[in-house]
C-alpha cells in the first residue's frame, strides 16, 4: 500500500513538472511576441520589416516539400500574426530547427542499419510471386534500409489479453538481454508485473534495457521511476525529456513499442504499458487494440530500431553486431516479413507511404482501423480513388474517444470520404486504438502508425509489414468480428451535416497539423 501511494504522489509531482514546463514554455513565447510588438509599435521600420519577413516566409513555405494543409496552416498563421507565426514557425515548423538532432541520429545509424542486409534471393522470390508487393517492399528496403525476411513466424494478437500474456511468457524465458521501448509506461499493475520479471531477470545476469517516452508517460511516472529501475539492474533512459525551455524537437516524441528478447523474439503492435491498454481500467469504455509477435530473421530489424533510439539519447554501444541473433531456428517462415520504422528527422514520410502504396495495388478491399483520422490530401486522394475504383474500402474509428477534440476532428473527414464511397465504421463498446490496415487477404500492416498528422509527419513510429503470412487470415478474422461490435455511419455523414457543425469541423480542420 505504502508504495501505491508514493506511486500516486510521483505522478502528482510529474503532472506539475509537464504543468510548468508548458507554462514557462508560453511565458518565453509570449515575452519575445511582446517585445517584437513593442518594438513595432515604437519604431513603423521594424513593423514592416516584420511584415515583409512575414511575405517572404509565406512565399518559401509555397515551395517547399510538404502537405498542402501544413502549408496552408503556417502561410495563414503567419500572415495574419506575423510576429507569432514566425516565431512559431522558426521554433516548430522548419526541418532546420532539428538540424543538431538529424546529425546525431545520422551518425547514429551509419553504424546501426549497417547490421541490416538484404537477402537478394528474398526479393527475388517475391518478384516472381507478386511484382506488385515485390515493389513495397523494394521501396522500404532501398529507400529505408530495413530488409524484407522469410525466415519469420508471425504471430497476431486480436486482443491485448493474449498480447499480455506471451509477453510476459517470454519475458521469463530471457536470457542474454531485454530491450523494452514504449511510448508510455504507467505504474500500475499491468507493468508492476512486467518490473517484477525485468528485476528477476536482470538479478539472473540478463541485461535489461528500459526506454520510453517523457511525454507519454508525463502523467504516470516521474523522475524516480529511473532511480527505482536501475536500483533493481534495470538500465532505463528517457527520451526526449520535459524541460522549460522553447525547443523545436519537443515537437517529435517516441511513439515506438518494441520489445525484443534475446535477438530471437520481438513485440509491436498499438499498446503501452497501462492498465487502460489491457482493459484493467475502462475509462473509455471497452478498451481495443492489437499487435504481432515475430520469430526469427525479421526480430532483427527491430532489435537495430532499438539501439538507434538508445543510443541517440547517450552513445552507449560500438558493437551492435553482438545482439544479433545468428543461431535462428530454421524453416519459420509462412510468408514475408518486414518490420519498419519511420522518423520525423527526414523528409521520407516512411508511414504514410506504405499505407498509399498498399491502396494503389488494392484490387478488392482495403480495411483500416485507426484511432485518429487526420488526414492530408494524398491521404484523403488514395482513399478515396480506391473507392472510386470499385475496392471495398473501410474505416474503423473509435465510438467513444479518448479526445473529444481530435474526436471532433475526425468525424469532419467522414463526409468527403462517404461521398466517395468510403464505408465508416465507429467501434461502439469505446475505443479503438489498433492501428492496421488489410488488403485483398495478402497484405497487412499492424503498427504504431496512427492516420493523422503526429504519427505521419512528427512522431516516431514502427510497424511490420507482412505478405502471404498466416497471421495475415487472423487480422482478417479480427476485421469480421469487429464488424458485428461497429455502427456504421456512412449513410448519415454521406448525406451532410448541420451547418453549425460543418463550420465548427473546418475549424478544426485548419488547425489539423498542429494536433
Amino acid at each position: 500500500m505504502n508504495d501505491r501511494r508514493k506511486d500516486a504522489r510521483a505522478v502528482k509531482n510529474s503532472i506539475g513538472r509537464a504543468f510548468f514546463a508548458a507554462l514557462a514554455l508560453c511565458l518565453q513565447i509570449g515575452w519575445i511576441v511582446s517585445m517584437i510588438g513593442r518594438a513595432g509599435g515604437l519604431f513603423p521600420s521594424v513593423q514592416l520589416v516584420t511584415e515583409i519577413l512575414a511575405l517572404v516566409v509565406a512565399v518559401l513555405i509555397v515551395n517547399q516539400h510538404r502537405s498542402a494543409a501544413s502549408k496552408n496552416l503556417w502561410i495563414l498563421l503567419i500572415l495574419v500574426f506575423p510576429v507569432l507565426g514566425l516565431l512559431l514557425y522558426v521554433l516548430v515548423g522548419q526541418p532546420w530547427a532539428t538540424h543538431t538532432m538529424r546529425k546525431r541520429y545520422e551518425s547514429i545509424d551509419r553504424s546501426v542499419f549497417l547490421n541490416l542486409q538484404q537477402d537478394p534471393d528474398v526479393l527475388q522470390a517475391l518478384e516472381v510471386e507478386d511484382a506488385g508487393a515485390a515493389s513495397q517492399m523494394r521501396y522500404l528496403q532501398s529507400w529505408c534500409k530495413f530488409p524484407a525476411y522469410r525466415n519469420t513466424q508471425v504471430e497476431f494478437h486480436a486482443d491485448t489479453d493474449l498480447a499480455f500474456g506471451a509477453l510476459k511468457a517470454e519475458l521469463k524465458r530471457a536470457k542474454k538481454f531485454i530491450f523494452m521501448e514504449y511510448h508510455a509506461i504507467e505504474c500500475s499493475s499491468s507493468f508492476f508485473e512486467i518490473e517484477e520479471i525485468l528485476a528477476e531477470r536482470a538479478r539472473a545476469g540478463v541485461e535489461v534495457r528500459l526506454f520510453y517516452d517523457d511525454v507519454g508517460s508525463v502523467a504516470f511516472i516521474d523522475r524516480g521511476f529511473v532511480r527505482r529501475m536501475e536500483a533493481q539492474g534495470i538500465q532505463c533512459r528517457v527520451f526526449n525529456p520535459i524541460l522549460p525551455i522553447a525547443s523545436a524537437f519537443m515537437n517529435n516524441r517516441d511513439h515506438r513499442k518494441i520489445t525484443v528478447i534475446d535477438g530471437r523474439v520481438g513485440f509491436t503492435g498499438g499498446y503501452n504499458l497501462a492498465d487502460e491498454y489491457f482493459n484493467r481500467v475502462n475509462p473509455y469504455g471497452e478498451w481495443k487494440d492489437t499487435g504481432v509477435l515475430l520469430r526469427g530473421d525479421a526480430v532483427r530489424s527491430l532489435t537495430m530500431m532499438f539501439l538507434e533510439m538508445w543510443n541517440a539519447v547517450k552513445r552507449m554501444d560500438a558493437d551492435f553486431q553482438r545482439y544479433i541473433c545468428t543461431d535462428q531456428d530454421q524453416n519459420l517462415s509462412d510468408g514475408y516479413v518486414q518490420p519498419y520504422a519511420d522518423s520525423p528527422l527526414d523528409e521520407e514520410r516512411v508511414g504514410e507511404n506504405v499505407y498509399m502504396n498498399v491502396l494503389k495495388n488494392a484490387r478488392r478491399y482495403c480495411w483500416i482501423t485507426t484511432p485518429y483520422l487526420i488526414l492530408d490530401d494524398e491521404m484523403t486522394q488514395e482513399l478515396t480513388l480506391a473507392a472510386k475504383r470499385g475496392v471495398d474500402v473501410r474505416i474503423i474509428t473509435p465510438g467513444i474517444p479518448d479526445k473529444k477534440l481530435v474526436f471532433q476532428l475526425t468525424r469532419s473527414y467522414y463526409a468527403q470520404l462517404a461521398r466517395c464511397g468510403v464505408r465508416i465504421f465507429e467501434y461502439a463498446p469505446g475505443f479503438m486504438h489498433a492501428k492496421q490496415m488489410l488488403c485483398d487477404d495478402s497484405t497487412a500492416v499492424v503498427g504504431t502508425i496512427n492516420l493523422d498528422y503526429r504519427s505521419l509527419y512528427l512522431h516516431f513510429e514502427d510497424a511490420v509489414l507482412m505478405y502471404r503470412c498466416s497471421a495475415v487470415r487472423d487480422v482478417r478474422s479480427d476485421f469480421e468480428a469487429t464488424f458485428p461490435k461497429c455502427r456504421e455511419m456512412t449513410d448519415s455523414y454521406g448525406q451532410g451535416r448541420r451547418m453549425h457543425t460543418r463550420i465548427v469541423q473546418s475549424l478544426l480542420r485548419l488547425l489539423a497539423p498542429l494536433l
